[in-house]
């Protein structure tokens, strides 16, 4: 029977965290990559660039721009009067 000396051990610990790190690392990108690209999906479907998704219509533009069409509207009445 073969014992492992302390050195063989440090060895296979410091493998044993390389390849952890590597791996932990790697995972890491890929749900980052994930998250990032549904981010933007979600960001382009607001913004109204995305068509809407299941029939979920998120897009908000036609609200902000009807809001502020509003607003300018009674603030030129406003002013000319």
């Amino acid at each position: 029977m073969h014992q492992v000396s302390k050195e063989e051990v440090a060895v296979m610990i410091d493998a044993a965290i390389t390849r952890h790190n590597r791996n932990a690392s790697m995972i890491s990108m890929f749900l980052g990559i994930i998250f990032l690209a549904l981010f933007v999906d979600g960001f382009m479907r607001v913004i109204g660039m995305v068509p809407p998704f299941l029939g979920i219509d998120v897009n908000i533009m036609s609200d902000v721009t009807d809001r502020v069409r509003e607003e300018v509207s009674n603030s030129l009445h406003k002013v000319s009067a």
